[in-house]
């Protein structure tokens, strides 16, 4: 049985190369657990959570790092997050996909955009590209191109039981007067590419990380870390919603109110229902905690 729920960091010993896999089997189901996503777009969306999750492991944060898609095709808007801890949460939102299946097809034309956030939203860097490609790994292989990061390659996999990823990243190399040690890392990276190319969706299934590696890369020392468990977290709650009411704004939620005699609010990411009856919304706008009400 292969690795659950984890992400692990490992080391070429040789070469300024490093690595992530990832696996994600039940944090993925409880993020898709009441949705009903067309096949093409749940795919789509748990190879995102992978490849927040590896881009989350490459570097050092507190706060969320998200990963979006927005276009005008089916697909109008897919958004996954990751906090430093690593727990993940996504959703999207999609029409009719019809026969789509590629990536560039279910977005239309539309643009894939990373941000980090710090946690007290003091700092935010974002990036933006494109959507190029057929599927989402050709649009990160884009972005990362086009921006200071280091050299990066990306598998992703996916489907209704889990998702998982491979990341590998080349490092600033040591000294290379001679030159001869800079073409030796660049041979190793075309190299270990090439052998990344190689796995197949069958493998990141049914075989742990070890031996995983052991396949791709046997003629290599591999210096292994321990994996980081890897959950699904949805960062809702009641202060927030209530938070988002005012916000609204007193006229309109109390429009709502007389309207249905209880205003509710659903969570887009785990679809847990936030309702708040006359007493809650009274509260609300006398600016005073929020209590009673139901959550279910």
């Amino acid at each position: 049985m292969h690795d659950r729920d984890g992400l692990r960091r490992f080391l070429f010993e040789r070469y300024p190369i490093r690595g992530h896999l990832v696996r994600v089997d039940a944090a993925w189901r409880a993020l898709i657990e009441h949705r009903d996503y067309p096949g093409p777009v749940r795919d789509v969306l748990g190879e995102a959570v992978a490849a927040t999750l590896l881009l989350a492991g490459t570097i050092k944060f507190d706060g969320v790092l998200s990963l979006q898609l927005q276009g005008d095709g089916p697909l109008s808007l897919l958004l996954t997050q990751c906090t430093s801890g690593l727990g993940v949460r996504g959703l999207a939102r999609c029409g009719a996909a019809g026969a789509a299946q590629r990536l560039d097809e279910l977005v239309g034309n539309g643009q894939l955009t990373v941000t980090l956030e710090s946690e007290d939203k003091s700092r935010r860097y974002q990036g933006v590209v494109t959507i190029d490609g057929a599927r989402l790994a050709d649009s990160l292989q884009h972005y990362f191109e086009n921006s200071e990061q280091l050299p990066t390659r990306l598998w992703l996999f996916a489907d209704e039981s889990g998702a998982a990823g491979l990341l590998l990243q080349k490092l600033p190399g040591s000294s290379t007067a001679e030159g001869r040690e800079e073409a030796d890392l660049e041979d190793a990276w075309r190299r270990v590419q090439l052998l990344g190319d190689t796995l197949t969706h069958q493998e990141m299934r049914s075989l742990a990380d070890r031996e995983i590696l052991r396949r791709l890369f046997h003629e290599d020392d591999l210096r292994l870390f321990d994996a980081a468990p890897v959950y699904f977290r949805c960062r809702c709650s009641r202060e927030r919603v209530a938070n988002m009411l005012h916000a609204l704004g007193e006229e309109e939620t109390r429009a709502v109110l007389a309207e249905r005699g209880e205003v509710e609010v659903r969570c887009d990411f785990c679809n847990r229902a936030y309702r708040f009856d006359a007493v809650d919304v009274a509260e609300v706008f006398r600016g005073t905690s929020v209590g009673g009400g139901s959550v279910h």
